[in-house]
């Protein structure tokens, strides 16, 4: 993969770092900036699982991650062309310019979600739109887990509830430095998949 992307222009490290596991890895930049590492495992080689998790976990998957976009073009070249990604749904917030893509991994149905921008947010309003999204099965039963967690009454913000543009019943959380956590849960609430958009675009902002 190393010198795939070496002959592809990506610009990669000399030789590849050796973990304390024995896999293989190396990071490189996507046309936003955004570190992206790729990691090979040891043949064998398994996630533990149960450890360190508690007895009730609120999830026991990532969905997807949330980037910040500014290029859709370029992104689409870079995860899509590069790295193999497929692009699976389109949002729009406001029905005449587009919001979110999704684009999901090559074999799995893990995505990035593109939060997509016309004029690049300051690095203090990021929190929102660079986040992680934990699949749950049962919006209600997750959010009476937080609600009986004891760390609950230190934490300011309501538990609200809400129905995404792409009609998946959803929980934002934040954490102490402002990230977003979300909450969603794997299908639409009557269980028929929402269309995508096709809005444009956002114009990019010249400075």
């Amino acid at each position: 993969m190393r010198r795939y992307l070496a002959s592809r222009g990506v610009e990669v490290p000399e030789r590849l770092a050796v973990g304390g596991d024995d896999s293989r890895r190396f990071s490189v930049r996507d046309p936003e900036g955004h570190a992206v590492e790729l990691v090979q495992y040891p043949l064998g080689a398994h996630v533990s699982e149960g450890i360190v998790a508690p007895l009730m976990p609120i999830s026991r998957r990532i969905l997807h991650v949330g980037i910040i976009v500014g290029d859709l073009a370029a992104a689409t070249q870079f995860y899509d062309g590069l790295l193999g990604f497929s692009e699976t749904w389109r949002g729009s917030r406001s029905g005449t310019e587009l919001s979110w893509v999704n684009v999901k991994v090559p074999d799995g149905d893990d995505y990035l979600e593109f939060m997509l921008y016309g004029e690049r947010p300051a690095p203090g309003s990021r929190g929102t739109a660079h986040h992680i999204c934990l699949e749950v099965p049962d919006m209600e039963k997750a959010r009476a887990l937080l609600e009986a967690r004891p760390a609950r009454v230190s934490y300011p913000r309501p538990l609200e509830v809400r129905v995404g543009t792409n009609r998946k019943r959803q929980l934002n959380l934040f954490d102490p430095d402002g990230t977003r956590v979300e909450l969603m849960e794997p299908a639409t609430v009557d269980g028929r998949p929402t269309p995508s958009s096709t809005a444009p675009p956002p114009r990019r902002a010249v400075r």
